[in-house]
């Protein structure tokens, strides 16, 4: 998603043009900044990009857990307790 100074406008610029000029330039692919205070404050996008991100946060999840996987299967040392172990441990501290 490359944004340029043509894709920000300004609160009350999104308010002159209309809701429905937002969206047609969003479903042509366009992606529109809404400043407010001269900062970003929104983004108007397509579907495509909104399904998009929606992945790409699916896949880094899917890393996130993946990397503790890895992570617990390299320092497995094989040893397991029973919940009997665990129990007389916990009375012990």
């Amino acid at each position: 998603m490359r944004t340029t100074t043509q894709d920000l406008i300004s609160v009350s610029e999104a308010q002159r043009r209309g809701l429905s000029q937002l969206i047609n330039r969003a479903a042509e692919g366009k992606t529109t900044v809404v400043l407010k205070n001269s900062e970003p404050a929104a983004v108007i996008v397509g579907m495509d990009t909104a399904d998009r991100l929606d992945r790409i946060d699916e896949l880094a999840d899917d890393l996130r857990l993946l990397a503790a996987t890895i992570v617990r299967l390299a320092t497995d040392d094989g040893r397991r307790y029973s919940l009997d172990e665990v129990e007389a441990e916990l009375e012990r501290s």
